[in-house]
């Protein structure tokens, strides 16, 4: 951990734990006229934490999926995913959702934090978790509930990996940070905010995380898209990025 910003990495970390308990409470007993609970808890969780990145951060900008997302910056830039997740914070009893709050520096994902409310973790680059040893069983690929990608597919037929279905990307990154997953694998549909926090952490805590042809996730860019990218322990990057470079197929 970068000595010179131990604040950022205990400040998105206590922001993550804030906004993540602010949204436990709304989701116990949403206020009288809630119609949309998942709206409610972007709202809420957007205005906390951005309202508290101006104040401890002034000069810097925030770029959040929730009405900030055009906000764009190659120095300094926090990226804030308020709820990551919305239809799993909206089915009572799931537990794959999460908040994240990261710091882009020059393009790189230096800090970042990945609050999972509903099990009281909070996974950091100021205390990054240790790698768990190798399971020595088939390799878990962890991948979306309703649409796994095609290379997901790919990917899991050369590793002879077991899918398993997981709700925010978030939710599915961690996995792989905690051990209860070995691969996550992704393409057609992501966003800068989906993905800092949690690749932060993860290249903190030892694991592999690129772009699916390999190159450095990069952040802070004026089109916040980015589609693609691989999170997977590190002796499963070179079989991993061997599928998804030499075949070329579309998959970004």
């Amino acid at each position: 951990m970068s000595e010179d910003l131990a604040g950022e990495h205990r400040d998105a970390a206590a922001l993550a734990v804030q906004a993540g308990r602010a949204l436990m409470e709304l989701r116990e007993v949403p206020p009288a006229g809630t119609r949309d609970l998942g709206a409610a808890g972007d709202h809420l969780s957007h205005h906390l934490l951005v309202s508290e990145l101006n104040r401890l951060y002034p000069a810097d900008l925030v770029r959040s999926e929730e009405g900030l997302e055009h906000v764009a910056n190659d120095g300094r830039l926090w990226i804030v995913d308020p709820l990551d997740g919305t239809r799993e914070f909206r089915e009572r009893g799931r537990i794959d959702w999460a908040v994240h709050v990261a710091l882009s520096i020059g393009g790189a994902p230096v800090v970042g934090a990945v609050a999972l409310p509903a099990l009281d973790i909070v996974l950091s680059t100021g205390a990054p978790p240790e790698l768990k040893p190798p399971t020595g069983e088939p390799p878990r690929l962890v991948v979306s509930r309703s649409r796994p990608p095609e290379v997901a597919y790919d990917v899991a037929e050369a590793l002879g990996a077991v899918m398993v279905p997981l709700g925010s990307a978030g939710a599915k990154i961690a996995a792989v940070i905690l051990g209860d997953a070995e691969v996550y694998v992704h393409a057609g549909g992501q966003y800068e905010w989906d993905s800092c926090a949690p690749a932060a952490v993860a290249l903190a805590s030892g694991l592999h995380a690129s772009r699916l042809d390999g190159e450095p996730l990069r952040y802070g860019d004026p089109d916040a898209w980015l589609p693609d990218l691989v999170v997977c322990r590190p002796e499963y990057a070179s079989a991993v990025l061997d599928v998804t470079t030499r075949q070329r197929r579309p998959y970004w």
